[in-house]
């Protein structure tokens, strides 16, 4: 029985770091949105040039022609896990989760005020991440990787923002500034879940009770800097988005439910090698251990501790990225993109006992894409990345029992969660004709 539970508890808790998974990521925040930002693989801060533009640094959209762009991302992520030895937790041996394939939307829309300002409005999404083990791995009698039977949750976020930029010239040359005010949203559901409550601070709120929203929001806000005619500098940075608890999983989630998206910035340069040739070089960094559900530690696990304000988290750590991208636009009709990023891992060693139903691993990604103008006004764009393999190893880690008050780390069993991907961005853009009012086009 005692064997049973601790199954469980590992399994609620896997689940639940399952909820942001997002394949081609820092941790669990996109690289880029849209067509241009994942074919450049998340470079561009200090260079952009489509309605985008507001995702990625809010002072971008001065200067660009009154646009929109509509885009799907479709995600294909192959991820699970092997252990060697004798775990005494997860199901042992080589195992793959379901579900692959997610589809993330995005659009935004710019409209210039006058030659020095702007405002925009964007949405776009960090997943809509499922994940599903089939209850067929394990001789137990329910099956499943954790002796739990099939396990599951579908978490999905998304953002909405709107920006006002303005430009400055200076002595140094032109500054611009936005600010973007942000709404956001996440939506969960977690099944398999209801036997985890003997770890957890209210086990009425655990497991299968549907979709729960959570709402919220923050502010995000960026720069851009001519130092030279071909010499350009952006930064942008977003406070937390705070959000309203998941109640629904408060006996599950740390702090009664409480899910705050992580403070992010950004840095970038841009330079024209030649007027239609552009590298560009960006830093990112993740305020991920700020954010108590996450950054607390995962080990010990104790009794009545899941949910607690200060329970158990996941023990990421913060992360920091880089991204180089080139853009070649070659002709009037065709522009050209590659890129490379790079991410510190969140997961921690000691933590991979829960990472298993969410291999948030990723570390190197390549990235190329191309837009081609269908006429003066229409164009569409692709973006291409792929997220190469990458796994982690560390031992098993056991939840407190019954003459066991702080867990234990099983040093017989190393468990290895691993995953891949790709994801492919197809978008559309429309820009109107100078002094062209019209609310719909009237010609593409």
């Amino acid at each position: 029985m005692h064997k049973t539970v601790s199954r469980l508890a590992f399994a609620f808790s896997a689940l639940l770091l399952a909820e942001p998974a997002a394949f081609a990521a820092d941790g669990y925040f996109m690289i880029g949105y849209g067509p241009r930002q994942k074919a450049l693989a998340g470079a561009g801060t200090a260079d952009q040039r489509d309605a985008m533009a507001i995702s990625a640094n809010p002072a971008g959209i001065v200067g660009l022609e009154r646009q929109f762009q509509l885009g799907m991302t479709v995600i294909n992520a192959e991820r699970g896990y092997y252990t060697e030895g004798a775990p005494r937790i997860v199901a042992p041996g080589r195992v793959e989760s379901g579900r692959p394939w997610f589809p993330v939307p995005n659009g935004g829309y710019v409209q210039p005020i006058d030659a020095d300002s702007s405002w925009s409005i964007a949405s776009y999404a960090n997943g809509g991440i499922n994940t599903a083990y089939s209850s067929a791995y394990r001789r137990a009698p329910n099956g499943g990787v954790f002796g739990g039977g099939f396990a599951g949750v579908d978490l999905e976020q998304a953002f909405m923002s709107v920006s006002y930029a303005r430009r400055f010239h200076t002595p140094i040359g032109p500054i611009a500034i936005g600010v973007a005010p942000t709404v956001a949203v996440q939506m969960l559901n977690i099944q398999g879940a209801k036997v985890f409550a003997p770890y957890s601070s209210n086990p009425w709120e655990l497991s299968d009770m549907s979709y729960d929203w959570s709402w919220g929001g923050g502010l995000r806000a960026g720069l851009t800097w001519g130092i030279t005619d071909r010499l350009r500098f952006g930064f942008a940075a977003s406070t937390p988005m705070w959000m309203s608890r998941l109640d629904k999983y408060s006996g599950l989630i740390g702090d009664h439910g409480r899910f705050d998206i992580p403070a992010s910035m950004q840095a970038g340069i841009a330079y024209d090698l030649l007027p239609n040739l552009t590298v560009m070089a960006d830093w990112r960094h993740i305020f991920y251990s700020a954010v108590s559900s996450l950054g607390n530690p995962s080990f010990p696990i104790t009794f009545r501790s899941m949910g607690d304000s200060n329970g158990p988290g996941f023990s990421w750590k913060d992360t920091d990225s880089a991204a180089v991208g080139v853009e070649w636009r070659y002709s009037p009709t065709l522009t050209l993109r590659t890129g490379y990023h790079y991410s510190t891992g969140a997961v921690r060693p000691l933590a991979v006992t829960l990472n298993v139903l969410a291999p948030i691993l990723n570390r190197h990604h390549a990235a190329a894409g191309v837009n081609y103008a269908l006429t003066k006004n229409s164009s569409i764009d692709l973006g291409f990345v792929y997220a190469f393999k990458n796994s982690l190893s560390g031992p098993e880690t056991i939840p407190q029992l019954p003459g066991m008050p702080f867990g234990a780390v099983n040093a017989a069993a190393k468990i290895t969660p691993w995953v891949q991907a790709w994801e492919l961005t197809l978008g559309y853009n429309y820009k109107w004709d100078a002094g062209d009012n019209s609310i719909i086009p009237t010609h593409f």
